[in-house]
């Protein structure tokens, strides 16, 4: 039996759409991933309160079209989370509204802890190709949230971490970017981040429906009317499947592993395997993967350090 549609916010975050050259299906998701993904996508309901004393540790995911809280207990297993509209308080992989992105990681933190989970430690990740001073804002968001940030990753690693995956390209499908990072035996050997994703598909609906993007975003997490919409942002998700090409040129990977918001979209699988020619693995509740990952590894560093 399949895995349950769950919709978080407008996005059909489960059901993994999976495809390999010449159309056959390819499972490829470690089972232990998609088991871990389900739980924390339950998890968000946020009952019931921990044990007493318990440790947890939080991830957070900045993203651009929504901002992503993850908590899990000492042994990495998802607890509680919360999933909120970003706002446009980040762009890009960038934060582009400093005060709007704390104020709404503050609502989440107040709201987690409110629920019988007093988090504390905490790490963040940043896109690829922005470590730096962008990933040093991201944490200044976190510690002015009331974090205490024990470290900042890569969002290629936190998805590795989930997916339990050595070797392959992750290709995060965002809402302001696409990132492709290679991992080659656990290390990320190559990373790149290029402007394409969901908020492209909020453009090419604007204007073929000549509606205002928010319009077309809430037209685009209709579940009801992503088949009908199809058609008309297929060629984002070809600039998408030309983009990983590209960068993937000259590069021995055999399997791509997508994630983020994006890739929730209908469709979007079997363009990229078309324009790639690789088999392409997208698991359950794809959204979570990333913020899910950060915090497990804030778990691993936190009781690796004590």
């Amino acid at each position: 039996m399949g895995a349950a549609h769950t919709r978080i916010d407008g996005i059909d975050a489960a059901a993994p759409r999976n495809f390999s050259p010449g159309g056959s299906g390819v499972v490829g998701i470690h089972p232990a991933a998609n088991s871990r993904l389900k739980a924390f996508e339950q998890s968000l309901a946020l009952r019931p309160p921990p044990e007493k004393g318990m440790p947890l540790f939080a991830g957070v995911d900045l993203g651009t079209a929504y901002i992503v809280t993850a908590v899990v207990d000492a042994e990495g297993a998802p607890v509680a989370g919360m999933v909120t509209r970003s706002r446009s308080s980040v762009r890009d992989g960038l934060v582009f509204d400093y005060l709007g992105a704390t104020n709404l990681l503050r609502a989440q933190v107040e709201t987690i802890r409110r629920a019988g989970y007093p988090i504390r430690d905490a790490m963040v990740c940043f896109p690829p190709g922005t470590e730096g001073r962008n990933a040093r804002v991201f944490a200044n968001v976190l510690e002015a949230a009331d974090l205490h940030v024990v470290g900042l990753l890569d969002e290629p690693s936190s998805a590795a971490a989930v997916l339990e995956i050595d070797d392959g390209a992750v290709v995060d499908v965002g809402g302001g970017t696409t990132g492709i990072s290679v991992l080659e035996g656990g290390k990320v050997v190559y990373t790149a981040d290029e402007p394409t994703g969901g908020t492209h598909l909020d453009l090419v609906l604007a204007g073929n429906f000549r509606v205002s993007t928010d319009e077309a975003e809430r037209m685009k997490t209709d579940l009801s009317r992503q088949k009908e919409l199809f058609p008309v942002v297929r060629p984002v998700f070809q600039k998408i499947g030309a983009i990983v090409r590209r960068h993937l040129a000259g590069r021995s990977v055999r399997t791509l592993y997508l994630v983020g918001g994006t890739s929730c979209f209908p469709g979007i699988a079997e363009v990229v395997r078309e324009e790639t020619g690789l088999p392409v693995l997208v698991p359950d509740h794809a959204l979570l993967v990333t913020p899910l990952g950060i915090a497990m590894h804030c778990a691993r560093e936190a009781v690796g350090r004590g």
